[in-house]
């Protein structure tokens, strides 16, 4: 089974080193200085307390690695679109694109049967790139949970979480989604096959929506915005609007909000995904985690 990790940055990075150390067939797309660094030394995981470095196949050129059985985007939202034509060499005609990508995800309505079946999502997916530059019938829901950051080029230091929950988007508990579960799970990491993939994206969405952007506001960390009274009451009422639209999908909410929030609390003095790229001043993932739930809500 080969496996490329196409954006191997933090969580990239961090399921790579756990599926080499697994001694899985994975190759990883880059670029950069984290990219040099991997190639001339390795990469490098520092996992509680403990620092290994795995020798990886890391590369800029898809086209040097050749069809895959699983390409796993674990690229930001937005940097997806524009590079769906350099993905090309890495698709044959049984790849499987595994979505691990932040936010309501492109595919969102395929196989969800209703009178939105089908529907296309302009602020995740412009032009419909991703929607025929894949194919939706690829595709295999991914829910990533781990929190991680590239420390410095070629060194990911993982601060929580080993889950990257997998479902088809019309629920069904496929081969192709067992066996990329296997895998992860003999690379240590938890990977359950979910009957109902949209529910839990949404629970992690609810998150996203409302942390993220309040932690780029006011450079908060997560257990900082979670207790403040000020900070939690905002970013509560954006879950619960969220919510409302959420459930006028069908979806169904496992937890609360309030239980959610403190989920968030109990990650610890962590800096948002958003938090991390406005202090490198890379662009932030605004369409797919806040612009894509008003598009839902206008549907």
């Amino acid at each position: 089974m080969k496996i490329c990790i196409f954006g191997a940055g933090a969580i990239g990075g961090y399921m790579g080193a756990k599926l080499a150390e697994a001694g899985a067939d994975v190759s990883l797309v880059a670029r950069g200085p984290h990219l040099a660094a991997m190639q001339a030394r390795g990469l490098t995981l520092i996992e509680e307390g403990e620092t290994r470095t795995y020798p990886v196949n890391a590369s800029d050129d898809p086209a040097a690695l050749g069809h895959q059985d699983y390409v796993i985007v674990t690229l930001k939202a937005h940097s997806v679109p524009p590079v769906v034509d350099r993905m090309q060499p890495l698709i044959g005609p049984d790849t499987t694109i595994v979505s691990g990508v932040n936010g309501v995800p492109w595919w969102y309505f395929h196989k969800i049967g209703g009178p939105l079946e089908g529907t296309r999502l302009a602020s995740v997916d412009p032009g419909d790139a991703q929607w025929n530059g894949f194919g939706p019938d690829r595709v295999l829901g991914c829910v990533v949970y781990p929190a991680a950051e590239v420390i410095e080029p070629g060194v990911v230091k993982h601060i929580e979480g080993n889950r990257f929950s997998l479902g088809e988007p019309d629920g069904s508990k496929s081969e192709r989604a067992t066996r990329l579960s296997e895998a992860l799970s003999k690379a240590g990491l938890k990977a359950p096959v979910r009957p109902k993939i949209r529910d839990e994206i949404w629970v992690k969405l609810w998150g996203n929506l409302s942390f993220n952007p309040i932690s780029a506001l006011t450079h908060a960390t997560l257990d900082v915005l979670c207790t403040d009274p000020g900070t939690r009451d905002v970013a509560r009422n954006m879950m619960l609007e969220a919510q409302q639209i959420a459930e006028k999908l069908g979806v169904k909410f496992p937890i609360d909000v309030d239980r959610r929030i403190q989920g968030g609390a109990d990650v610890g003095a962590h800096r948002t995904s958003m938090l991390q790229d406005l202090d490198a001043g890379r662009p932030m993932e605004i369409d797919a985690l806040v612009g894509s739930v008003r598009e839902l809500g206008r549907v």
